[in-house]
């Protein structure tokens, strides 16, 4: 698992922050949206190296009169859609509109048009003599994104999590206390499958972090809350999911409890396995591994900066306890992988149990590079390659990573710079530690 990865590509822009990555099914396309509410698409060239392939600007900043409310234009989560044709199509939202988009190809023009001009003009009809068939003529490759669907006006709250179900008809959409349920052909209204709202709202208690749908049973899907908690809710048992199948919860040892328990315990992100059995949930400090069939207790747990433990009051102060790291599997759903601090981000290998600790930045990215492990240490005693926990850069976070579904390759984002990583194999058919290849700035 020390082996892992290649690629290294930079987005060059200081004044966009990456808020979003995403691979599509056949991880030929990689996408990235940022707080400028761009969407940067880069597509697999046949050497192996993405290389951008569309940029376009999905959302625009608002402002709700009504509620005297500011909409940032930040792109918080992009899905894409099954591929059914040349065209591709994904989702994208804000924090309260989602668009669906439709990128696609032009190769050739149509010319000899017979009520038209070359500039698209109509013609005077009485000039008109004779008729022609119109040809297509071969023109430079363009790529272009156009919005085919706006699913507006359904959350009054900010939108965390959309998921396409693997029906392809239906998405979902979650913001802090709903889940909404739509299809991607009707605009105008949504259905409401969980609503946490209670009637007086100082008897809140939770929020909805993340959502998603099962990837191969279209009736299931996840949601995880601020509590801690995960639930499965079926949606053959009744219309409205307030009512979940199973609640995933580890009971907290009431003698360990502090200020900052329910804090940490939050859910950041939850992921099916490829396999569909497992959910990989993220709280603050942990990654944990459940089995569908088990309910009381994770399967597996593994600890991503427990070093933290003696910092949780300065990054309170800080508010970087409230950062939402996101986690990922591998094609295989044998390794897992999710972001830390100071551009750092974690793997575990759930055979072998062995984890590394790897960096993400522009000074270990040299050309032809090798990727080397990192080690965070706490004591005094601690190799000359150790860092120290005092001297952690907690600005420097891995937020968002993303992992190709078939193969060995990540896409990592750390502010503004997009890092691609992907396995060597060796001409004996080995793995070979991980290389880095620099690609131009974009």
């Amino acid at each position: 698992m020390h082996e892992i990865y290649l690629f290294f590509n930079l987005v060059c822009d200081p004044a966009d922050v990456i808020s979003t990555v995403e691979f599509n099914q056949t991880g030929e396309f990689l996408a990235t949206g940022d707080k400028g509410g761009r969407v940067v698409i880069f597509q697999r060239e046949p050497q192996g190296e993405y290389n951008v392939y569309s940029t376009f600007q999905s959302h625009e900043p608002e402002f709700d009169y009504l509620k005297s409310l500011e909409i940032e234009e930040k792109i918080n989560k992009i899905r894409w859609l099954p591929p059914h044709n040349p065209a591709h199509f994904l989702l994208s939202t804000n924090d309260k509109t989602v668009k669906l988009w439709k990128v696609s190809e032009k190769d050739k023009r149509a010319e000899g048009y017979n009520l038209r001009d070359e500039e698209g003009r109509l013609k005077d009809l009485s000039t008109i003599t004779t008729l022609q068939v119109p040809v297509l003529r071969p023109m430079d490759l363009l790529v272009e994104a156009s919005p085919r669907r706006v699913f507006a006006n359904a959350h009054a709250y900010h939108i965390n999590s959309i998921s396409v179900n693997s029906d392809c008809e239906t998405y979902l959409s979650a913001d802090d206390l709903r889940i909404n349920l739509w299809h991607l052909n009707i605009t105008d209204r949504s259905f409401n499958i969980v609503d946490l709202k209670p009637e007086n709202m100082e008897d809140l208690s939770e929020v909805i972090t993340v959502a998603e749908f099962h990837p191969h049973h279209c009736h299931l899907l996840a949601f995880s809350s601020s509590t801690g908690t995960t639930r499965l809710c079926d949606m053959r048992a009744r219309a409205l999911c307030d009512q979940h199948a199973k609640l995933f919860e580890e009971a907290v040892d009431p003698s360990r409890r502090s200020f900052f328990s329910e804090i940490v315990s939050s859910v950041s992100d939850v992921k099916f396995s490829h396999s569909g059995r497992y959910l990989l949930t993220r709280d603050y400090l942990t990654v944990k591994v459940w089995d569908l069939n088990m309910e009381n207790k994770p399967v597996e747990t593994y600890q991503v900066h427990d070093y933290l433990q003696t910092k949780l009051c300065s990054l309170y102060e800080s508010d970087c306890i409230f950062d939402k790291f996101e986690c990922t599997w591998n094609g295989t759903d044998s390794v897992i992988m999710t972001g830390a601090y100071n551009n750092y981000f974690r793997m575990f290998d759930r055979a072998s149990l062995r984890d590394v600790t790897l960096e993400a930045s522009r000074e270990v990215c040299k050309r032809r590079a090798v990727l080397q492990p990192r080690r965070v240490c706490v004591g005094k005693k601690r190799k000359e390659t150790d860092v120290s926990v005092d001297s952690l850069d907690f600005r420097k976070k891995i937020l968002h990573t993303a992992w190709h579904p078939k193969e060995n390759i990540i896409a990592i984002a750390a502010s503004n710079n997009l890092y691609i990583f992907q396995d060597r194999l060796t001409p004996n058919g080995h793995h070979n530690m991980p290389e880095i290849q620099s690609a131009p700035p974009k």
